[in-house]
């Protein structure tokens, strides 16, 4: 469940930039002969849904239902007390309420078209449940896998989402800095969680590496630990449905780390990108970014086994281990790829 605030803004999210969405995805439904597009959507998979229309889900789940000719509706889990919290924090024309959204979103799309030719991105992810109520609702809807589809579409960012991933950053950024001086770890994090959400974040998650020279690998931290002369703090921001991970390397005592060298060897790695040949020299890296429904789903990397192509203009976030001076570092920052024949560049300094 999502913790900070959610709210509507049409200067940072204009209604022609959501036409301009929805139109591409339409004019694909319609090369490809679907009558409807079913977008799933919950608090951990809510990148399609809110590319769309704006809508993100504090909990629960629902249903996007896209029409070749129509406005778009939702079938929410939620009850009726939360359709105008809804109506007001996205751009949807109808919200209908049910506890079955597939069941309900089948009947609605079957009222229209029995044998409506009906494509579900993600597919696989879909809940079970939610399949076999589709199936129930409509028995003679066509449903087929369209992530392939919505995956050619989705990746490229639009002027307006750069500007919502930079803003993302700058949060996350500014979070961080709030690192030092503290007693502990429990500390730090309360402080860079509390910065973030009163800087707008509608949502913070911090991850640590509390000893570098021991353990590299970042994780939650509950409650207090110790922490070594070198730590990680990693921050994943969502602004305005938009996610990003800021990672920084910090010091106990406040010491002078190259922090500005770790950067540039990260920056100069990620202007080869889609080419891994950048990060020859790190001892691990890590590209994340949006496909379809989550927001950070691991591309490419030392440890990802299915590689998936980083598309022209497409945001990621980037991090990466190394050791500079024989000090160990972890670096990252949101990214985007470079359109054909251009490089790729980090969106802020990570530090």
């Amino acid at each position: 469940m999502r913790r900070g605030l959610i709210s509507y803004s049409k200067a940072e999210m204009p209604d022609a930039i959501l036409e301009a969405r929805i139109a591409r995805v339409r004019a694909a439904m319609c090369v490809a002969g679907l009558d409807k597009l079913l977008l799933y959507t919950n608090n951990t998979r809510p990148a399609g849904v809110s590319w769309l229309t704006g809508f993100v889900p504090y909990w629960s789940e629902a249903l996007l239902v896209l029409c070749r000719h129509s406005a778009p509706v939702l079938v929410a889990a939620l009850s009726y007390r939360v359709k105008a919290w809804i109506e007001a924090t996205s751009r949807i024309a109808e919200v209908m309420h049910s506890p079955r959204i597939g069941f309900a979103a089948a009947e609605m799309i079957a009222a229209s078209k029995a044998d409506a030719a009906v494509g579900i991105p993600d597919l696989d992810g879909l809940p079970a449940g939610v399949f076999d109520d589709l199936r129930k609702g409509g028995p003679r809807l066509v449903l087929s896998d369209a992530t392939a589809l919505f995956a050619a579409l989705r990746p490229r960012a639009d002027p307006t989402e750069i500007a919502l991933a930079t803003k993302a950053a700058a949060i996350a950024q500014r979070a961080l800095a709030q690192g030092l001086p503290r007693a502990n770890l429990g500390e730090i994090i309360a402080a860079v969680e509390a910065h973030a959400r009163g800087d707008g974040a509608e949502e913070i998650y911090v991850a640590a590496a509390p000893d570098l020279r021991r353990d590299r690998r970042l994780r939650r931290i509950e409650g207090d630990t110790a922490l070594g002369e070198t730590f990680a703090l990693r921050a994943s921001v969502a602004y305005k449905g938009t996610w990003i991970r800021v990672l920084r390397t910090l010091t106990r005592d406040g010491t002078v780390i190259p922090q500005a060298a770790a950067a540039a060897r990260l920056a100069s790695a990620v202007a080869q990108l889609p080419s891994a040949h950048g990060f020859a020299g790190f001892s691990s890296w890590l590209v994340e970014g949006c496909r379809i429904a989550q927001p950070l789903e691991p591309l490419m990397g030392s440890r990802v086994g299915t590689l998936h192509q980083l598309a022209p203009g497409a945001l990621v976030s980037v991090q990466a281990g190394l050791e500079i001076e024989g000090a160990p570092l972890l670096v990252g920052a949101p990214a985007l790829i470079g359109k054909p024949g251009e490089a790729a560049n980090l969106l802020i300094q990570p530090f």
